[in-house]
């Protein structure tokens, strides 16, 4: 029976799926776990499903032989060694689609807060001050929208935008078709100039690490607004902090953070706690029942589909192979290194055993090749051992 281990209170959505499919052996963790108890509770486990807060290194994939999949039930994925899971045979999936209403929401909605001064505002009141003041409070209406990232959210937020009333101009490295009426500026920094609000929707890593450092957040216009509910790491806070306290920018919201609390009661350490023209929320974008409901099913579809029928579809760090319904009698999953002369081996060792290939369907990526045998023919545990006791085999299982 497959063993399905679910960590950090994953929408009940994803059992859900496993359970009407017959698959019943499915634990639940309500948090993630300090290493010593994950490498425990990885024991057996074929498949796994995590949010940002499990981190699965080379050692911990080591540890977990058996381990056929993992499921990331958000967006990102760098809580997981991707390599070395690949080398490994073991396909990662993620959520990219299911959260991007949230995100969106939450940053039209910081949009139009920020351009109200409604923090500051909220704040006052709560203070005993009663400031009516329309100075420094505008319209989304009419003002500029410049999104960095023109992605599955990118592209969302600046839709709603453009609901608003606003003016959307955007920056990506690479081509994307505009929606709506949204325009493409080639360069980043005269995007910055022109925008009244600048969110930002990249991927982590070394290409986007601070890039809104001090010399991009000069660029921007003066009196501008910062949004990054992307990657802690593509803001340099200090030089945003800075830029706040002279007056440059008006305000900002952050969703995300460089260094995050691991629990409920760890403080954020950040210069810009206590500043009334900031929005500071802990990395909730994507946090809402509708967001988390639809990540559950999608990842764990994901996941079923992979062991019922060997499909990589979606992985990111796997060579792809879409659904294809069974032709034979046996479907065998196998993954191997990517060599001259590795299809030909897996074939001869089929055929030594009294297996005819019906169909077959391979892809590879980089080190690693992964093919789909659909045979006629007994497989039994002695050829399921020798398919896997080969030099050129990574993992090979039985979908």
């Amino acid at each position: 029976m497959t063993r399905i281990v679910l960590f950090e209170n994953i929408h009940p959505s994803a059992k859900e799926v496993f359970l009407a499919a017959g698959l019943n052996d499915v634990v639940t963790y309500a948090s993630s776990l300090a290493p010593d108890a994950l490498r425990e509770a990885l024991r057996g486990a074929e498949l796994v499903g995590i949010r940002s807060r499990t981190h699965l290194d080379a050692a911990l994939l080591g540890s977990a032989p058996q381990l056929r999949a993992v499921g990331c039930f958000c967006i990102g994925t760098n809580q997981v060694d991707l390599d070395a899971a690949m080398l490994r045979g073991v396909p990662v999936f993620n959520a990219p689609f299911s959260n991007t209403r949230s995100v969106a929401e939450m940053v039209l909605g910081e949009a139009i807060l920020l351009l109200r001064r409604i923090p500051e505002k909220n704040d006052r009141v709560h203070q005993g001050h009663w400031d009516k003041t329309a100075e420094g409070a505008f319209e989304a209406r009419g003002k500029t929208l410049g999104v960095i990232g023109y992605g599955n959210i990118g592209s969302q937020v600046g839709t709603l935008a453009e609901a608003a009333g606003m003016r959307v101009i955007f920056h990506d490295i690479e081509a994307k078709l505009p929606l709506g009426n949204a325009r493409a500026v080639p360069s980043l920094k005269k995007m910055l100039a022109q925008a009244d609000v600048v969110t930002l929707h990249v991927p982590g890593g070394k290409a986007t690490h601070n890039i809104m450092d001090a010399a991009a957040i000069a660029a921007m216009k003066p009196g501008s607004i910062l949004i990054n509910a992307s990657r802690g790491t593509v803001v340099d806070i200090d030089a945003l902090h800075a830029a706040l306290k002279s007056g440059h920018l008006s305000g900002a919201a952050l969703d995300v953070f460089p260094v995050e609390p691991k629990s409920v009661d760890e403080p954020l350490a950040s210069p810009l706690r206590g500043m009334r023209n900031v929005i500071l929320t802990p990395h909730i974008g994507g946090s809402t029942q509708e967001s988390q409901e639809n990540i559950g099913r999608e990842v764990a579809e994901k996941l079923l589909r992979f062991v019922q029928s060997g499909t990589t579809k979606g992985a990111v760090n796997f060579p792809e192979i879409p659904y294809v319904e069974k032709t034979g009698e046996a479907r065998i999953l196998h993954v191997h290194r990517n060599l001259p002369g590795a299809m030909g081996t897996l074939s001869n060792l089929m055929a030594e055993h009294g297996l005819n290939i019906v169909s077959q369907q391979l892809q590879t990526r980089g080190q690693v090749g992964y093919v789909i045998s659909d045979v006629e023919g007994t497989v039994d545990d002695t050829v399921m051992s020798v398919l896997r006791s080969h030099p050129v085999t990574i993992r090979c299982d039985l979908a």
